[in-house]
């Protein structure tokens, strides 16, 4: 089949903290629950005239015309989801989403998208926390003037494949988060940004007075892990003007959770911490592990 590109808004969805579902609701009825709330992802893109290309796992992957449909389709996803309750288990909170947008030039083939435009846009939807909706700055400027009003500036990042800083934008699609940012800039909130690690009873601060801090098997780190598998000094996390980078220097790497998200290992490369998360070193954990380093990004 020949191929054929033309430019969509690429829109993923991600059902947050989904492993913590299967762990408490048991398989059959978090899958269920999952599955509903893709069909109901599925009804609002039709709805504003998109397509779905295929849900993948707790995740689903859309196409729409342009940029406003696609920011309109994210902003409803949000608001119908609060209305899916579970009355038989109280114990579980509210069910969330993460939502990435991207606009450019795809290639379309067996009913499926690929292209630089998929991989940026599934890079936004791993960056976003709960509740929110980013996209990147391309994108901004395709849209209307009362979207592009809603639009804030929060990082830039690099993409493998990509040529160049993207810079990331949120869509603040509720009010509260509006005034917000009306009362506090930015800039603000990154200052006063600080990282706590906590592990064994000790709590380690990270932040602008406090830079960096280092993890380890031996006695000059900031934590001290002791397990054969943790290498002298295995891996540092420092502040970069209100960005928490983390920096495997280990043998045996280091696994990283984000907000309940899929534990990805690292070896000699950095990754971004954003809202909270475990980290475990030389082994992978989960949030029963006692060697679990867990840590917290406060304002």
């Amino acid at each position: 089949m020949p191929r054929n590109t033309t430019s969509l808004a690429i829109l993923f969805a991600d059902i947050a903290k989904s492993t913590r579902l299967y762990e408490i609701l048991g398989d059959a009825d978090a899958r269920n629950l999952i599955g509903n709330c893709l069909l109901l992802f599925s009804e609002i893109t039709q709805r504003h005239g998109g397509s779905v290309i295929k849900t993948i796992g707790d995740e689903i992957l859309c196409t729409f015309a342009n940029a406003d449909v696609a920011i309109e389709a994210a902003k409803d996803m949000h608001r119908r989801l609060a209305h899916i309750s579970l009355p038989d288990h109280p114990d579980v909170q509210p069910l969330n989403i993460y939502i990435g947008v991207h606009v450019g030039a795809v290639i379309m083939e067996s009913d499926d998208v690929y292209g630089e435009a998929v991989n940026i846009a599934a890079r936004m939807v791993s960056l976003a926390k709960q509740r929110q909706i980013l996209t990147t700055e391309e994108t901004v400027k395709t849209l209307s003037a009362e979207n592009q009003s809603t639009a804030r500036r929060i990082d830039r990042t690099t993409i493998e494949g990509f040529g160049g800083v993207v810079d990331i934008y949120e869509i603040i699609w509720e009010q509260q988060d509006v005034t917000v940012m009306l009362d506090v800039t930015l800039e603000d909130l990154a200052l006063r940004a600080c990282l706590e690690l906590c592990y064994g009873g000790k709590t380690v601060r990270v932040d602008q007075n406090n830079p960096d801090a280092a993890m380890g098997r031996q006695d000059h780190n900031d934590l001290i892990v002791n397990d054969k598998r943790v290498s002298r000094s295995h891996v540092r996390i420092e502040y970069r003007r209100g960005r928490f980078m983390l920096i495997d220097q280990s043998t045996n790497g280091t696994y990283v959770g984000i907000q309940g998200r899929k534990i990805k290992q690292l070896k000699k490369d950095e990754i971004q911490l954003h809202g909270y998360g475990i980290i475990g070193l030389g082994r992978e954990v989960n949030e029963t592990s006692t060697s679990a380093i867990r840590y917290t990004i406060r304002f």
